[in-house]
């Protein structure tokens, strides 16, 4: 276990994931009460990797309320690079992809939303008959989309659990019977006391209802620093980002409205420092792997006390600091249910900074489907590309394509350097991403 541990160059696990790993076969029932950003995906899959044995059959079966989430949690696994095998099931591809997938590849783990499961189901992709393990991530939220009646049907079908783990972000005060938990170990780690106290509160008045030239303004105040734009309505985040592009602020709009692809590109960008502001609808505000955001700045009111708990939990994770920023117009008051102490934040217009990304985003037409590895993608840029280790940053290598982060200054220069080349005997498009 220590080996695959060290896969993700993690020295060591920390309390949650230590005590979930010491659990090994000596449970029926957990219930997991973890926020987002504290390693609660590795905390499940440690103990699952040790449960499962040699055999070309499913027994694992992981529940995600998103797509989203399903991706990070098949990352998490297969960057641990065990012997095992999982596939990944979510709307938005083909599902006769999936179920070929499943027939040649028989995963011992499925990863999947409910819709998808459920379809596949009903198509006999897999035999539910030899699954014992049941986990379902983000339980909490699955609940809160609506999928309790998917779930229940999924689970009807799964006749022969013999073990369930469910992760939920907030405290449940009781569990629905359709799971089968009957007598659980509960394990809570939710320390909201904790990180408030990591969390400075600001709050900035608008003169105006709209408050663009006030957003604009408070993201010009900060030197630096990545930062999430939360508003409620996916037409509020394209307008929102529209203006900041209109004003030469490099942001990324990410809402469900989006194609998968172009939200996974938006996210991509955001994680590699491409662009230092992502502005988005509550989607971003659970089950996402973001670290490092210092800045979360409510420009519309967060509609009850979890969507506010859930946005500024993306800052202030693991031990950092961070900062939350309400803007108000004179209209607007805080909520009833927010009681955190508000410092009134006073900008200062002859102040302001536009800080343009140190990285940008290459886009590369082949992915893993097409044979292609990070380390094939690393060695063409370092050879064909002339960067040095240090100039060569983040690779998300998705099925079909590759986003690579490089230095903003060169992108041009190694764009020429590397046009007309080859990866791996095959030209292919190689450009900036949009």
């Amino acid at each position: 276990m220590e080996a695959l541990i060290k896969q993700l160059g993690i020295e060591s696990l920390n309390e949650m994931q230590q005590q979930m790993l010491s659990l090994k076969d000596n449970f029926e029932d957990v219930i997991l009460h973890s926020p987002t950003g504290t390693g609660k995906t590795l905390a499940y899959l440690l103990p699952l990797l040790s449960l499962l044995k040699e055999s070309d059959r499913l027994q694992s079966i992981i529940i995600v309320p998103t797509r989203e989430l399903a991706l990070q949690v098949e990352k998490v696994f297969n960057d641990l690079q065990s012997p095992w095998k999982c596939v990944c099931c979510y709307g938005g591809h083909s599902v006769e992809i999936e179920k070929s997938a499943i027939a040649n590849k028989k995963p011992e783990v499925v990863i999947g939303t409910p819709g998808r499961l459920l379809d596949h189901l009903s198509r006999a992709s897999f035999n539910s008959q030899t699954v014992e393990l049941l986990i379902i991530d983000e339980f909490d939220k699955a609940l809160e989309l609506g999928f309790q009646e998917d779930m229940e049907k999924i689970i009807l079908q799964l006749e022969n659990i013999k073990k369930r783990i469910l992760i939920s972000a907030t405290s449940m005060d009781s569990i629905p019977a359709f799971t089968g938990v009957k007598k659980p170990l509960v394990l809570n780690f939710i320390e909201e006391k904790k990180t408030a106290e990591r969390l400075k509160y600001y709050e900035v008045y608008s003169e105006e209802i709209d408050k663009i030239n006030t957003l604009c303004n408070l993201i010009g105040s900060f030197s630096g620093g990545s930062t999430i734009v939360f508003c409620n309505h996916r037409e509020s985040v394209e307008r929102v980002s529209s203006s900041l592009t209109q004003r030469k602020f490099i942001n990324e709009a990410y809402h469900g409205g989006l194609e998968q692809l172009i939200r996974e590109r938006s996210l991509i960008k955001f994680k590699n420092g491409s662009t230092l502001i992502l502005v988005s609808t509550d989607l971003a505000s659970r089950g996402l792997d973001i670290t490092h955001v210092e800045h979360i700045i409510h420009y519309h009111l967060p509609l009850d006390r979890e969507a506010f708990i859930h946005r500024n939990g993306r800052t202030a994770r693991w031990d950092e600091t961070g900062s939350v920023y309400m803007l108000l117009n004179e209209r607007e008051s805080l909520p009833h249910f927010i009681d955190e102490p508000f410092t009134p934040f006073s900008l200062k217009n002859n102040q302001s900074y536009n800080v343009v990304p140190q990285w940008t985003t290459l886009y590369i037409g082949r992915g893993k489907k097409n044979n292609i590895s990070k380390g094939d993608i690393a060695g063409f840029f370092h050879k064909q590309g002339k960067l040095t280790k240090a100039e060569l940053g983040r690779i998300d290598l998705l099925d079909y394509c590759t986003f690579v982060a490089v230095p903003r200054s060169k992108v041009k220069q190694i764009i020429n350097e590397v046009r007309n080349e080859k990866i791996k005997g095959v030209k292919t498009i190689i450009e900036e991403a949009k």
